[in-house]
């Protein structure tokens, strides 16, 4: 039980902005219900890199994705193109582990640190964010660590 246990869903993160390091907070269940899925019942969700803190990719969790991933410590999305709980590394092998799992302070995203097993993009990169930006032109910034045909056949 906790003192935030009260507090209703649309002003729960709010409240937990006083909350103290260490300090009793309101099961997983109140949280989720009180975090900002979108209208399509979705949520962004960072894959980390737990170790070097590298940012690997930025997918989408519904509810169900995301208590999966927190019950079996292996990360799902959920596919928005194909409609579906995506388990990563499902085709491809290249798996992402979970070392940690937190609500931002709105409740509207989730940060996912992971011990990624080889390329976390499809592209068989190590990381999506491979195209850098400045004010006047983009450059690739690194080579794929595995063909992509490799990891999905195709």
């Amino acid at each position: 039980m906790s003192r935030f246990d009260d507090a209703a869903p649309n002003t729960l993160f709010k409240s937990l902005e006083k909350a103290e390091v260490g300090e009793a907070l309101p099961a997983t269940a109140t949280l989720l219900d009180a975090a900002a899925f979108n209208e399509a019942g979705l949520i962004p969700a960072i894959a980390q890199q737990h170790d070097s803190g590298e940012v690997l990719m930025m997918a989408w969790m519904n509810r169900e994705a995301l208590e999966e991933t927190l019950r079996t410590g292996q990360v799902c999305y959920y596919s928005r193109s194909r409609q579906k709980l995506w388990r990563k590394g499902e085709t491809s092998g290249q798996q992402q582990r979970l070392k940690s799992a937190a609500l931002d302070c709105d409740g509207d995203t989730v940060l996912i640190k992971v011990d990624q097993t080889g390329p976390a993009c499809h592209t068989g990169r190590r990381s999506c964010f491979y195209i850098q930006l400045d004010a006047e032109q983009a450059a690739v910034t690194s080579e794929p660590m595995i063909d992509p045909k490799a990891l999905y056949g195709a």
